[in-house]
């Protein structure tokens, strides 16, 4: 299938954020499903009759296997670079099936974020989104174990997930598989690929306010030991329900994959993504009026103009090359290049608006920001892996070690259009009635390159039958030159990350870990003074209980971890009214982490993920309010007996209350439940017939608080799928 990995494009300029920039208690759901399947795992042994699916082997990746409508898998390389089964890993892993995926119809990379526990999706604009775990923002994204630099903080564009066979998401600092050590989580897309056996399928899926979305997959054997995948989908119509908004995307992918002997195998494979989206929003809506009173938009209410629009593409090509030496010993040499265009003009809308007059602070009220951006981005990456196995000490142990270099450069142009600081009195910053302004030539704002340099090494220790020691180390170099929006962007620093975390098997289903590491993020905000905050640094520690249920078919975890790190970018203000400027201050994060993820009983699929979570500063005080405390990310799936043609289930997602203060207001959301149900009937074994309904309850909610600029989710709405396998 496909190949390609959207390196998750940041936007075209990372400082000018925006200026003014339910109730159902998820416990006794919890509560009543863990002791459901607790009970039923119990009782049911697994059954063996139960088909079976090989997932697609990587050397250093992915092996083991999923079982067929599974919501698990037994092993994942993606915290260690070492293949491991989950209960083995002492992290934190959660994983996004495609059976999930298909059966949510998780189309989208925020919406599949936003289904996974521990997970949250902060999206501030309509095109841009931040994601956040364990109270911080997520910045270490992978793409078959190999991590992709991530210059700056946020995603633009909205990417699809047809390209990918499954996610893992990995909690907590991972600095052993990525660039750099961060305490959120780490993102690891791994592509579908090719198939030694002819498969296809294609889907059609039509929704509401005009969704439609056309999918088609291929896997063909191709002389020898070669074969090739093929993707492509087209989806356009989604997120429509928003005044004069459009989204259109456009997938394509290949890969082919083969041996060149007994003991090499080769795969390249080229992608190709585009996010295209008229009336894009360009920040949001304002949240308060200048009483400190919120503001009441309707649910369709969106600040941009019909003419404002953005387009992001992503390029992606890629080559591996494995050889197996013989003696359990392997290297995998992976090159990748990355080349993503963006171009967008677009209406931001600054201020603060008066109830009564629509006026604002000194006659100004809410005024206009209309501007156009043309952003390149690309990135060079290579990395070189080797693993195998030795013996000391009358035990056999496993080593991993590697080397990456990655080089990105960015260039961008801008133009500011005539009529900035236009009054927008009344409903006429909502209304799309701005009309479209000419635009001056635009002229270079930034250009800059960043340069990354990682040698990295673990081992896992076999210090007894029932006790696994794993150790290892990363040292990173950052270089960066250049500047954006007449910042100097200037920066260097290096450091060597330590990782430890031991295993104890307390029987051959249950284990016990704990794991130590460091932290080291260089970040690209800026102070007061213009200059680039200082790295954070810091620590986290995780210990937890993993078991492994049904020979692989469920897995049941909890965690608990306590993190400190320094320098963290908190948003302080904004000079010349946009350009937005920080402070680094000292922040602590723990929790706790419950997760669930297989079969509970025969045909009875789950996913249920529980986190609750304080941050707070250097005295205590509660810090990213904006951020949930409290999540519940739930999915199940049963296929009856009597009518095993039918498949019907259900989604939860719940958050606690967040609130963002901001200079004149405190902005709230209130805690709120989103329900999702689907039903599928198999027509025949080729051909399925699907209904999903999303929001069920038609809660109305906020996006995020990340910024003090939001705009409204989406209410009920569905859609029904024809999907055709061969």
């Amino acid at each position: 299938m496909p190949l390609f990995s959207p390196s998750l494009v940041p936007f075209s300029h990372p400082r000018l954020h925006p200026r003014l920039y339910l109730r159902l208690h998820p416990l006794a759901l919890a509560c009543a499903l863990t002791c459901a399947g607790n009970a039923a795992l119990a009782a049911q042994p697994a059954e063996p009759g139960d088909e079976q699916q090989t997932a697609p082997i990587q050397t250093v990746m992915v092996t083991g296997t999923a079982a067929q409508d599974g919501y698990t898998v037994r092993d994942s390389a993606s915290a260690t670079r070492l293949d491991l089964s989950l209960r083995e890993t002492p992290q934190s892993v959660s994983v996004v099936t495609r059976q999930k995926m298909d059966d949510f119809k998780l189309n989208a990379i925020n919406d599949m974020l936003a289904n996974t526990p521990g997970v949250t999706v902060e999206a501030v604009e309509t095109d841009r989104i931040y994601y956040t775990a364990r109270g911080f923002d997520i910045t270490n994204f992978q793409y078959d174990g190999v991590g992709i630099p991530f210059v700056f903080g946020n995603v633009t564009g909205n990417f699809d997930t047809a390209l990918y066979d499954r996610v893992d998401v990995v909690r907590g600092a991972n600095g052993l598989t990525s660039s750099t050590g961060n305490p959120s989580a780490t993102v690891n897309f791994l592509r579908k690929r090719p198939d030694d056996k002819f498969a296809a399928s294609a889907g059609l899926t039509f929704g509401a306010w005009g969704h439609k979305r056309l999918d088609a997959d291929v896997s063909v054997p191709l002389s020898g030991d070669w074969a090739a995948r093929v993707v492509v989908a087209r989806d356009q119509g989604g997120n429509g329900y928003l005044d004069r908004y459009e989204l259109k995307k456009t997938v394509a992918s290949v890969i082919v994959e083969g041996k060149l002997g007994a003991s090499d195998k080769v795969a390249a494979g080229y992608s190709y993504q585009k996010s295209a989206t008229d009336g894009s929003m360009y920040g949001a809506l304002p949240l308060y009026y200048t009483d400190g009173s919120p503001t009441a938009y309707p649910t369709s209410a969106s600040t941009a103009p019909a003419w404002a629009y953005q387009d992001v593409a992503v390029n992606s090509s890629f080559g591996e090359w494995t050889h197996r030496f013989g003696n359990g010993w392997s290297s995998k040499a992976t090159v990748t290049y990355n080349l993503s265009p963006t171009v967008s003009r677009l209406f931001f809308v600054s201020g603060i608006q008066d109830r009564g007059t629509g006026a604002g602070l000194a006659g100004l009220g809410l005024t206009s920001y209309p501007t156009w951006y043309a952003y390149t981005f690309k990135q060079t990456l290579a990395d070189l892996a080797l693993s195998g196995g030795f013996d000391l000490g009358g035990r056999r142990h496993d080593l991993s070690v590697g080397a990456s270099w990655a080089q990105s450069k960015t260039s961008e142009d801008q133009a500011v259009a005539e009529g900035i600081g236009t009054d927008l009195p009344g409903n006429t910053a909502v209304d799309g009635s701005y009309p479209l302004p000419a635009f001056g030539r635009g002229s270079a704002a930034g250009a800059y390159t960043d340069r990354r340099k990682n040698l990295y090494a673990a081992v896992r220790w076999n210090l007894a039958d029932d006790w696994k020691l794993l150790t290892g180390a990363n040292l990173v170099n950052v270089e960066t030159q250049g500047n954006s929006f007449g910042v100097d962007s200037r920066r260097s620093a290096t450091k060597t990350t330590p990782y430890a975390g031991l295993v104890y098997d307390i029987d051959r289903n249950l284990s016990a870990y704990a794991s130590y590491t460091a932290i080291f993020n260089p970040q690209s905000e800026i102070d007061a003074d213009r200059q680039t905050l200082a790295p954070i640094e810091g620590r986290t520690l995780e210990l937890g209980l993993k078991s492994a249920l049904f020979g692989g078919k469920a897995n049941l975890s909890g965690a608990v971890f306590k993190t400190r790190q320094s320098n963290t970018a908190q948003l302080e203000g904004y000079l010349n009214g946009v350009d937005a400027y920080y402070a680094g201050i000292d922040a602590a994060s723990k929790g706790l982490e419950l997760e669930f993820s297989g079969q509970l009983a025969r045909n009875w699929q789950a996913s249920i993920g529980w986190s609750a979570i304080s941050v707070s500063g250097k005295d205590g005080e509660a810090v990213r309010t904006y951020v949930p405390r409290r999540t519940l990310r739930s999915a199940t799936t049963y296929r009856f007996d009597t009518l095993p043609a039918l498949k019907v289930g259900a989604s939860i997602n719940w958050q606690s209350r967040i609130h963002l203060d901001d200079e004149a207001a405190v902005i709230r959301q209130g805690a709120y439940a989103t329900v999702g149900l689907m039903a599928q009937y198999d027509i025949n074994p080729h051909l399925k017939l699907s209904a999903n309904l999303n929001n069920l309850t038609d809660k109305r909610h906020l996006t995020s608080l990340y910024w003090n600029q939001s705009y409204y989710a989406a209410p009920r709405n569905g859609a029904v799928s024809l999907n055709w396998t061969y």
